[in-house]
């Protein structure tokens, strides 16, 4: 009894998932960083607009946020990108470059002295500031309150550079002190969760950001495929 050849039968086409891999790499949190260098340096330019240190003396204050806090800040911000946060990545980055600037500019100008250029930066920067912590709102509220005291900080400080009086520039230097505290709490909860891998201060983490604590590996993974740097299109 003969036997006819069996027809070869077609290769199944691979799936993508059977020939994709994507990578990733843990890192520490950066955000205990960047909240406390911004606490650091809300708290120092505090005692300039409040006039807790000479004039003569803001020289000296101002070089230490450039060599201290905009590096910070700026290591921060890039870790926070590598991290796949790009709300917290886009505003570190964003604050490291204005404690920047701002301090520059100062330097260049007479110590006390109003600045209109500086004013109309500074206003310019609020409702970026406010559309970052609007989106902060929906996951990290925590997060979102203290970019609203920045942006309003900001807001005073330029409405005092516009020249519409002191009363502004030492609303902006109160406004810098609670910004510190406020930091300063949040910083330390974040550490203590990241040590214990659980909440221990609130932080009030809403949706995906409390799954990222509490869900388990799958459901950090799922949504990789289309996040920045695998999906084809930014």
């Amino acid at each position: 009894m003969s036997h006819e050849p069996s027809a070869t039968r077609p290769t199944d086409p691979l799936t993508t998932e059977a020939v994709t891999r994507i990578v990733l790499r843990p890192i520490a949190s950066p955000l205990p960083l960047g909240f406390f260098a911004l606490g650091i340096g809300s708290a120092v330019l505090s005692t300039l607009q409040l006039e807790w240190v000479p004039l003569d003396q803001s020289e000296v204050l101002l070089i230490l946020v450039l060599i201290f806090v905009v590096p910070l800040q700026l290591i921060a911000g890039l870790f926070a990108f590598a991290a796949r946060d790009a709300g917290a990545g886009t505003a570190l980055l964003l604050l490291s470059a204005t404690w920047a600037g701002t301090s520059v500019t100062s330097l260049d100008s007479a110590p006390g002295e109003p600045v209109t250029a500086q004013a109309v930066f500074l206003l310019v920067l609020v409702p970026f500031v406010l559309a970052l912590a609007a989106a902060s709102a929906q996951t990290k509220p925590l997060f979102a309150v203290l970019l609203t005291l920045a942006a309003v900080r900001f807001g005073l400080t330029g409405l005092y550079e516009a020249g519409l009086g002191t009363a502004f520039q030492a609303a902006a230097g109160w406004t810098g002190l609670v910004i510190g505290a406020y930091a300063l709490y949040a910083g330390l909860a974040l550490l203590v969760e990241d040590g214990k891998q659980r909440t221990v201060l609130p932080l009030f983490r809403r949706g995906a950001a409390r799954k990222s604590i509490e869900g388990d590996l799958r459901e950090q993974l799922t949504s990789a495929q289309q996040e920045a740097g695998v999906r084809h299109q930014l």
